[in-house]
Formats: C-alpha cells, structure tokens, sequence
C-alpha cells in the first residue's frame, strides 16, 4: 500500500512539473509575440509635376433664348413653321387676324396726304403753324400704331435658331399666357458652371476647355470661357462661369448634361500609391504611415487627383519620405517595424 502511494505521488509531481513547463512556455510565445515588430514593405515618394485639372458637371443651355408672341390678344390667321424647323433672323413665323392692321395703314395713308397738303400750304404761307403741328403730330400717332401693329401682326424671329415650342394653332385665340413660339440659339451654346472659391484666380476669361456630354461618350468638345462673374456666392462658397461651345454641327442640344474640365498649369506635388492612403474609421479623413527612425508615425494628409493608381498629396508629405504600402492593418502610431524588401 506504501508503494502505491509513493507512486502516486511520484505521478503527481511529475505531472506539475510538466504544466508548469508548458504555461511557461505559452508566457513565453505570448511575450514574443508582442514584442515581434510588424514587417512592412515601403516606398519612397518624391515630387513632381501635376497637371491640376477640375471636373465640373452642369447642363447645357442655348446661348439665347425668345419668348415670341404679339402684344395683344388676336386670332392666329397663318402659321409658317413647327417645332424643329431651323429659322433664320428676321423670318415670318406667325400672321395674325390683320383686320385692324389694315385699318392702321388707311388712317395711316390718309393722315400722310392730310400733313403733306399742310406741308405745301405751311410753305408758302397759306395756313397757320398751329395747323401744321396737329396735321404732323396726327400723322406721327398715326404711323407709330400702323407700326406697332405691323410688329404684332407679323411675329418676326428676332434670331438665328431652332424652333423648340410651338403652343397655339391655327385657327386659335391667342390669350397672353404661354408664348406663341420658342426660339432658342444653338449655334454656339453656353454651359454655366460653379467653380469652387479656391479656384478664383485661376479661372480667366478666354482658356480653353474640354467638353463632354453623355450623348457622345467618344467625343470631347471645345470650349471658350466666355464670362467669370465677379462675386463669390457666400453660402456655396462658389463663383459662376459661362462656357461657350461653338457647337457648329448642332450635336449639342440644351438640356443635356455636360461635363467641363478645367486645366488650370501644373504643380509639383507629392505623390504617392494608393495603396498607402488609410482611411480613418467614422471621418472622411486620410492617412499615411511613415518611417521616422524604424518606427511608423501616422500623418494626416490632405489628397489631391486621383492619377491612375497613385494620388496627388496636397499636405502632410515631404518628398523622399518613407511611406507604408503593406502591412498597415497591424500598426499603431510609434510602433516599431521591420522593413522587408
């Protein structure tokens, strides 16, 4: 009985000595692994030239648009054109009712040979000045209204354009609400764009742009800065600009959705691959790692463009430094590191 308890005991110590070998050597795994230094692949980032172009959306509009209508209430006796139809300015579009044009130019013709009588009569002395000055002043009022009315019998397009509405027919009571036609000018057209306030000094008058709508994917307009307003819109922290597209072959129509980009110079900037760029959880703000002394300092960096597969680096770099573009997903800001080739 005596040996059987030795052996027990025997057993047991040997059993603790084996457990206590192996939690000191998990103790030991678990130490080393938190003083192992994380292994990174960098790359060292330089300056150079960056082409600084902006990309800003708007819809196109015709360089000018008319209203047409007369100025009175009337029946539309002729209509000449329709919606599509190009016109050119000056053309008759529209002959409304011309009853009372008619009537203008009888009173008009009568009152003309009345003055021109009086005239001859003035001349030679055979009527008074007082005379003479209601014969002219009745023929003036005269040709003013057979000319007013010669304007809204005969609507005229005052422009070179296209016929985009057409809201009366023939045969109808124009009323003074919608306008008889709609006349727009396409040929060039303009695109107003809000540039961003930073840009104020870069914008002039008369650079070239690229255009491009969705209509025609493969192809790229040119475009002319026509006007740069003045003021910069507080609440948007923005500043208008008017392109102007020749727009000779008329693909470009208003209302389409364009795309303008700006080319503004170069500048010489830090650029780094996109890899590198961390975003920081819950904020749009971005970040790089870099090698200060084989340990990773965490920079804030303020990102350009997007140039294929690296970014512009407007702050945060200096060139020749040592950027993190693997293994950022175990680093903390100050660890030390170990660089693999």
């Amino acid at each position: 009985m005596k040996r059987v308890n030795l052996l027990k005991s025997v057993m047991v110590s040997m059993l603790a000595i084996g457990l206590a070998a192996c939690n000191g050597g998990d103790k030991k795994e678990a130490q080393d692994d938190a003083t192992a230094k994380a292994k990174v692949r960098v790359q060292k980032v330089y300056e150079r030239d960056v082409d600084q172009d902006g990309v800003f959306s708007a819809t196109v509009n015709a360089y000018s648009t008319n209203n047409i209508s007369p100025k009175m209430g009337a029946r539309i006796e002729k209509i000449f054109v329709e919606v599509g139809d190009h016109v050119s300015k000056g053309q008759k579009l529209a002959e409304m009712d011309p009853v009372n044009l008619i009537q203008a130019k009888l009173q008009m013709d009568n009152d003309s040979l009345e003055f021109a009588r009086t005239d001859q009569l003035y001349k030679v002395g055979g009527t008074s000045k007082s005379d003479y000055d209601a014969k002219k002043m009745r023929y003036n009022i005269s040709k003013t209204s057979y000319n007013n009315l010669l304007i809204n019998t005969y609507l005229i397009s005052p422009i070179s354009g296209i016929v985009t509405a057409r809201n009366y027919d023939r045969g109808d009571m124009f009323n003074m609400g919608q306008p008889l036609f709609v006349v727009e000018q396409i040929r060039p057209v303009k695109i107003k764009v809000n540039i961003s306030e930073e840009l104020y000094t870069k914008i002039k008058r008369g650079m070239t742009v690229d255009v491009n709508v969705d209509v025609y994917p493969e192809t790229t307009f040119k475009g002319k800065v026509s006007l740069v307003y003045p003021s910069i819109d507080a609440s948007s922290r923005t500043f208008p600009v008017e392109i102007q597209v020749d727009n000779t072959a008329e693909k470009i129509r208003p209302g389409m959705f364009a795309r303008v980009n700006f080319s503004y110079g170069t500048e010489k900037n830090v650029v780094v691959p996109d890899k590198a760029v961390v975003k920081q959880t819950g904020s749009g703000d971005r970040y790089v790692y870099v090698i200060v002394d084989g340990k990773v300092e965490f920079k804030k960096v303020e990102l350009g463009r997007r140039l294929d597969t690296e970014y512009e680096i407007k702050s945060g770099l200096n060139s020749g430094d040592d950027v993190v573009v693997e293994g950022q997903s175990r680093l903390t800001n100050g660890a030390e590191v170990e660089i693999i080739k």
